[in-house]
């Protein structure tokens, strides 16, 4: 009996009464924003290796622009009708802020020189960077 119970809820996928995925709540955006500073500032995360350290204070008002915008990117007239719905969401958000987050690391290196090269990355193609960069300058 109770498993026929849990399968019939399985099947539903409905959400009980006041949890829902989408939209995230203030405390889940204000984690983003908080994981958003720590990826820019931290040396040894995977952007600061390739794209530089950017500091705090612009991290801090970048991450906030970059939540943001992906928010409003993917805004729904509300709360999602479905599970599926709202993961879907939470992905095309996830995916956005992603997007966002390394846009942003690209345009601080156009603005602030070529970066580091990525080990495995051929001779070639960081070359071409660094010599379009200094024929501009």
């Amino acid at each position: 009996m109770a498993q026929e119970n849990l399968e019939s809820t399985n099947q539903t996928k409905t959400l009980p009464v006041g949890l829902s995925i989408w939209p995230p709540t203030q405390r889940t955006r204000e984690a983003v924003v908080r994981r958003l500073v720590e990826t820019l500032t931290a040396p040894s995360s995977v952007l600061s290796k390739r794209f530089g350290v950017v500091p705090t204070s612009d991290a801090e008002s970048a991450a906030q622009a970059i939540e943001e915008e992906a928010l409003a990117a993917v805004s729904t007239d509300g709360s999602t009708e479905s599970v599926e719905e709202g993961i879907k969401t939470l992905q095309l958000y996830s995916k956005e802020v992603s997007e966002r987050l390394l846009n942003f690391a690209k345009s601080r290196i156009s603005k602030e020189g070529d970066a580091p090269p990525l080990k495995g990355e051929d001779e070639e193609d960081s070359g071409s960077v660094v010599n379009s960069e200094s024929t501009s300058a």
